[in-house]
């Protein structure tokens, strides 16, 4: 059976005499060939090297041996058929160093595919790599990990590595490079840190990085870094490779997956823990990506008319919820937690994933480190599956543990983030109180009114901008017409501030703490440096915002009121005053989350006249944050004026 798709590529699903009439794409395929073993790609060792591929299509499968990433082949070894579907050969010779692929005959066509389980590929990741991976460790490497303790502890600042060291002052040698991010003592303009410095300055928890496995060559071309090239990377090709245009040499497969494993080591050694941001949900070009050669139509999900269906809007939607995709993606994510000590996973477009898939990786994470966080994009999209199964926000009952990026917060604050001129409550939006006590509340059910998806507030990522999109710089620009950029400063922070004293897990994006601009680029995932690089001169030039970024990050790990665990906890604790329109004013009290004040009163305030508030009587209050904008406070008044939060505590 053979199909001719939309884009004239011609597929070859194979024969189905081969599969007993059981059609590839039917459930019970799943219930026919699914493999539970834990061998399938290849064990190295220096006496024999065994491979196991999944292919129950296939008619006949080899392994290709290569000596170089683009000569011809050395070798065609045949499988053997097993079980399950499975294909498996054993090589007794020491094979370190050797690249290989499958060859496989689906019907009548012949498919050659690198290993989707492949651990280490060659430059452009068309072959992979047969390596002993405990080679590759650096001379400092430890499981020891920084110490953390709940969720909501977590301060996330998501960065790019090529972002991160490219600008030309960064001061940083290996720009655009894995090492880039392991260099101390880095220096820019009016001497300000750099790179890792700046990060530990911060005080951040985590860094999350955007995708470092090995993307698509249609994104970047690892034999032309001598041209300019640039890529976020949500493009994957092989899911358990480390992406080689970061490393020093892309052409020796051992030199990228060391290089990664020094700079999560020395990001553990600073203290910081490492998020790696994975994209699961779809893969860079469904019709040759290694899935469809190796099993065509299984792995990618279809509608009735045997289309790609495209939820993720780039051409194709993985199949999670089948058992062989399921299998892989859960054993990808434990290949990255156990081979290379990742502190957590940020699910790109998670909602197009199944809960099931989502259920069973945090069951395997719990089992490693139940510190490891997941998060994602629980977005409520569509996709050839049941709506109930969808990984997104209206399915977070069903997944403990698991933290969906709160929409509610990011747009409440900023305006719609589809609308450029739509204003939120920062940048003089009105009727915006709502959406930010529900996001303060870190969308948990907090009464019958203020409520939203998430049931505990370990559920909930409150950000105001990350890649996507405008940065709340860029955004307050496009939406706040005719104003100097000291009120727009003004705006931008009380965004922050609001972020990282909202409950939930904060999260930050990089720049954002010296107002990071794309010079109003939306999209910027394939933008020149000039446009993603974050900005060294520009930090130096707002050295007064980052420190302002420095001090809320502070005051947020000075105080677990704003950090609680639990939803009842939450309600117990917090409660919201009376406020004018434009502000939201709220009460953590009675020591909640043990915290050393007994009250503390916050007030975000969007208001440029002078407000009065009513201060509850819980005692003599001390302001602890935002003098800058109170004009009087007593036992039972406050006035202040000027864009910003104030934090105030009765201390006892």
């Amino acid at each position: 059976m053979s199909v001719q798709l939309e884009r004239n590529v011609h597929i070859e699903y194979g024969d189905p005499a081969r599969t007993a009439g059981i059609s590839v794409f039917s459930p019970e395929f799943d219930d026919h060939y699914f493999y539970d073993g834990d061998d399938l790609g290849f064990r190295y060792s220096r006496e024999r090297t065994k491979f196991r591929l999944w292919a129950p299509t296939a008619t006949e499968a080899f392994v290709v041996l290569y000596r170089t990433w683009d000569g011809r082949s050395d070798r065609i070894i045949a499988m053997e058929e097993s079980v399950q579907g499975t294909w498996t050969v054993s090589i007794g010779e020491d094979l370190n160093g050797y690249l290989y692929t499958y060859l496989v005959r689906i019907g009548d066509q012949w498919n050659e595919a690198a290993d989707p389980y492949a651990t280490a590929v060659a430059v452009n990741g068309d072959r992979a790599a047969i390596i002993d991976l405990a080679q590759t460790d650096p001379d400092r490497w430890t499981a020891d990990k920084p110490e953390f303790g709940k969720a909501t502890d977590a301060i996330i600042y998501e960065a790019h590595i090529r972002d991160f060291s490219i600008h030309p002052a960064s001061g940083i040698t290996h720009k655009g490079k894995y090492l880039g991010l392991t260099e101390k003592g880095t220096r820019g303009p009016q001497g300000i840190k750099t790179g890792l410095d700046h990060i530990v300055d911060m005080g951040v928890t985590h860094v999350q990085l955007l995708p470092f496995y090995d993307y698509s060559t249609q994104s970047v071309d690892e034999t032309r870094l001598d041209i300019p090239q640039y890529n976020w990377g949500y493009d994957p090709k092989n899911y358990n490779a480390p992406e080689g245009s970061y490393a020093t040499d892309p052409y020796t497969p051992k030199t990228r997956i060391r290089e990664l494993k020094q700079l999560i080591q020395t990001l553990h050694d600073e203290g910081l823990r490492v998020i790696m941001d994975v994209v699961y949900n779809h893969v860079y070009d469904g019709y040759v990506v290694n899935f469809t050669k190796l099993v065509p139509g299984y792995y990618l999900r279809y509608n009735d008319r045997q289309e790609f269906s495209n939820g993720s809007g780039c051409g194709n939607d993985v199949a999670s919820e089948r058992k062989m995709m399921s299998k892989f993606i859960v054993e990808s994510v434990v290949h990255w937690a156990t081979e290379y000590h990742i502190d957590g996973f940020r699910f790109d477009l998670m909602g197009l994933l199944d809960t099931a898939t989502m259920n069973e990786i945090r069951r395997r994470l719990d089992m490693i480190d139940p510190s490891i966080l997941t998060i994602g994009e629980g977005w409520i999209m569509e996709t050839e599956l049941p709506s109930h199964r969808r990984a997104n926000q209206l399915q977070a009952g069903e997944m403990k543990g698991i933290g969906f990026f709160n929409d509610v917060i990011r747009d409440g604050l900023r305006g719609h983030v589809f609308e450029a001129r739509d204003r939120g409550f920062v940048s003089g939006g009105e009727g915006r109180e709502h959406v930010v006590k529900i996001g303060v509340t870190a969308c948990i059910p907090y009464d019958d009114w203020i409520k939203g998806f998430a049931h505990e507030p370990s559920q909930t990522v409150n950000y105001a901008e990350c890649h996507d999109n405008h940065t709340l710089w860029d955004k307050i620009l496009v939406s706040v017409d005719g104003e100097e950029n000291e009120l727009r400063r003004q705006m931008h922070r009380l965004a922050s501030s609001i972020v990282l004293t909202s409950q939930g897990i904060s999260f930050l994006h990089a720049g954002q703490e010296f107002c990071r601009t794309k010079y109003g680029f939306e999209n910027s995932y394939n933008l020149p440096d000039e446009v993603n690089r974050v900005d060294w001169e520009r930090c130096a030039e707002y050295q007064e915002d980052v420190q302002y970024m420095k001090d809320l990050i502070k005051l947020r790990k000075e105080h677990p009121a704003f950090r609680l665990e639990t939803a009842e906890l939450i309600r117990q604790h917090l409660v919201f005053e009376a406020s004018p329109g434009r502000t939201v004013a709220y009460t953590l009290r009675n020591h909640a989350g043990g915290d050393s004040a007994q009250h503390l009163y916050v007030l975000y305030n969007a208001r440029q006249d002078l407000v009065s508030m009513d201060l509850p009587d819980l005692g003599d209050w001390k302001v602890l944050h935002g003098s800058e904008t109170v004009r009087h406070i007593s036992e039972s008044k406050l006035e202040v004026q000027g864009i910003g939060m104030i934090v105030l505590a009765v201390i006892g």
